[in-house]
């Protein structure tokens, strides 16, 4: 069994940060250790706004000496981070990084660079975004930012394929092993689809799924994504293979969500999808 060390946010209803990741990767044969970097009631794109609180500064790092105190952070496979509450957070979590992988240096650590989206409610602390640019990124292992993300990442503009392409390699010259565009967006070879791009040493590869005309979007799914992915890839699936099992679980859940007029992403109703994913599209290497 692999153990992964969740760290981001968590919501009392529905599904965001820790909320969306940690029962699919449990479903996928998972050991899940989550740390919270907020506690919301809701989701930050609920028109009624939310309740909760970022942890305090120091929380992270509390929990990890406890966790070392217990001698188990050699039994951890790889660390997730995603949706931070402060900037001050990103230092603790690196230095999570750091300790686990003294611990067992053949860890992860899989970054999913979230830095918010103020046009669609989604807002992160100030000095979040200079953090994952200036400092997450030379430590990731894997990366999976949407395309804003990865434009900021990059500092360019991408409006096409062969643009993101190039983006996306510039990461793995900085070091990443692996990166996941989850979302192509504007960039995408074909309108009217969901395109992601995966982009290793060995190749570039772009994988499709179908768009759903949801009157409000769900929130969650970039998050959905990386916990996929990399519980696929600590399951022991190829980088392509994970890709698309990850593509074909996601599509699941959002027909599921789709079908059922639904805001919330329906992880329950969609459940068998994360171990038995029935894959309808494959993964198209890149000349």
């Amino acid at each position: 069994m692999k153990r992964i060390l969740s760290i981001q946010s968590h919501v009392v209803f529905g599904c965001a940060g820790n909320s969306a990741a940690v029962f699919p990767m449990r479903r996928l044969g998972m050991e899940v250790w989550p740390i919270n970097t907020v506690q919301f009631s809701n989701h930050t794109q609920y028109e009624a706004g939310w309740q909760g609180m970022a942890m305090p500064a120091g929380h992270i790092a509390a929990l990890c000496q406890g966790l070392c105190n217990i001698e188990v952070l050699a039994r951890c496979d790889a660390v997730l981070s995603g949706y931070l509450g402060s900037a001050e957070q990103g230092d603790e979590i690196l230095a999570v990084v750091a300790a686990v992988k003294r611990a067992n240096p053949a860890a992860l650590y899989f970054c999913d660079p979230v830095m918010g989206h103020p046009e669609k409610g989604c807002i992160v602390a100030p000095g979040v975004t200079r953090f994952l640019t200036e400092q997450a990124l030379p430590v990731a292992d894997i990366m999976a930012p949407n395309l804003l993300e990865l434009e900021t990442l990059c500092d360019v503009h991408l409006t096409t394929l062969a643009q993101t392409r190039v983006a996306a390699r510039r990461l793995l010259e900085k070091g990443v092993k692996m990166v996941l565009v989850k979302h192509l967006g504007r960039a995408a070879s074909v309108p009217g689809r969901f395109e992601m791009l995966l982009a290793t040493p060995e190749g570039d590869y772009l994988i499709a799924r179908p768009l759903y005309d949801f009157a409000c979007q769900p929130v969650g799914v970039g998050d959905l994504i990386s916990a996929l992915m990399l519980a696929n890839l600590q399951a022991g699936y190829d980088g392509v293979s994970a890709f698309e099992r990850t593509n074909a679980a996601v599509d699941a859940v959002l027909r599921q969500t789709w079908e059922a007029n639904a805001y919330e992403l329906q992880l329950i109703t969609a459940q068998s999808a994360f171990a038995d994913p029935q894959i309808a599209h494959r993964a198209e290497r890149l000349a």
